[in-house]
């Protein structure tokens, strides 16, 4: 195999898919496939394909998705590595990001020195 088409390979074998992050977040709420698929207002067949990898659902559903499972739609997208569940984090991160410019660094900057003593304590990693 030629060096770019074995990095290719490579890459797919590590693609995590929006299919792949819906499937994981299904699972972490411990929600069945029939839960799951009845709070979407759907199939569980559907919700199968969909997990699959098979079908990609529309922008509507797939907020609907990321609504139901907790998780942000950039998250399932692949857009964001994390997967922010704490609706009470969210909120506050949209509040920072609403305020004007000076006073957001303000708030940025002692949020940076809670989390370099935090880490300094040995409290995170």
């Amino acid at each position: 195999m030629g060096g770019r088409l074995k990095l290719i390979y490579q890459k797919a074998l590590f693609r995590i898919t929006f299919a792949d992050k819906m499937t994981q977040a299904r699972k972490d709420k411990s929600l069945s496939r029939t839960e799951f698929a009845d709070l979407l207002g759907t199939s569980s067949a559907i919700v199968g394909r969909y997990e699959r990898d098979e079908m990609t659902p529309s922008i509507e559903v797939a907020a609907k998705i990321a609504k139901e499972l907790d998780v942000s739609l950039d998250y399932l997208a692949g857009n964001s590595p994390m997967a922010i569940k704490d609706t009470k984090m969210v909120s506050r991160l949209e509040g920072i990001a609403a305020m004007p410019e000076a006073a957001r660094d303000q708030v940025l900057h002692v949020i940076d020195a809670l989390i370099f003593k935090a880490k300094f304590d040995g409290h995170v990693a």
